[in-house]
């Protein structure tokens, strides 16, 4: 009895490291569709203000599926940002020396 109970407190570092992996690779299958689709007008919303198009739907499904919903969160706070600063810097370069 104390055998399965220690057993059962066990940490499967194997089951979360790949639980881990499948979420990177849906979020960044998913980013890279936002990247490659970036022409096309957003029309669905995410968490965090993120707007993508339909092409990335299923994407995103999947990105939300395999991930925990704070990650999620976390992921499309951080590509905000980082958009918000490449829009900015690209902007700031192309007034500069005017």
């Amino acid at each position: 009895m104390a055998y399965a109970a220690a057993k059962s407190d066990k940490i499967h570092t194997d089951v979360l490291t790949k639980a881990r992996e499948a979420c990177y690779k849906g979020r960044d299958a998913f980013y890279a569709c936002l990247e490659k689709e970036s022409d096309k007008k957003p029309t669905e919303i995410a968490s965090m203000g993120l707007l993508y198009p339909l092409e990335c739907k299923q994407l995103r499904n999947e990105y939300v599926k395999q991930c925990r919903s704070s990650w999620v969160k976390h992921f499309d706070k951080q590509y905000c940002q980082n958009k918000r600063v490449q829009t900015l810097l690209n902007d700031k370069g192309s007034t500069r020396g005017v």
